[in-house]
């Protein structure tokens, strides 16, 4: 049984980091489409940030562009979201998803964004504050 176990949320002032982590069970992180998606209070869930395997492409939202970094230790099974500089319009619950053997990869994850295609596997959530 393929799991996600998303972890790292908390409380932090603007202009503070988190970092977010994601281990993968059940499962090998070496052919993939793995993303970070976030979903504020009356808000729609949206994708922040996404990883593929095939070619190492990653793709991050406008909005986090330049802030939020994306990284995959395939050794460890686990997924980092590196969050600086934060603002309390970045408040949410963080969500990792992750499609493996992605065909194609390009449905999960591109350089214009997420494909539009539904992740098969998700995490629990993670609730992320900013205060201001």
């Amino acid at each position: 049984e393929v799991q996600l176990q998303a972890s790292g949320g908390g409380l932090v002032q603007a202009g503070g980091s988190l970092r977010l982590s994601c281990v993968g069970s059940g499962v090998a992180f070496d052919d993939y489409a793995i993303a970070w998606f976030r979903q504020a209070p009356g808000k729609e869930r949206e994708g922040v940030a996404c990883i593929r395997s095939n070619d190492g492409m990653k793709y991050s939202a406008d909005r986090v562009r330049g802030r939020f970094t994306m990284s995959v230790d395939n050794a460890k099974n686990t997924a980092y979201l590196q969050m600086d500089r934060m603002r309390p319009e970045d408040t949410a619950i963080y969500y990792c998803a992750a499609e493996i053997k992605p065909r194609p990869a390009y449905h999960f994850c591109s350089a214009y964004g997420f494909g539009g295609y539904e992740y098969e596997y998700w995490g629990q959530g993670t609730q992320v504050t900013v205060s201001s």
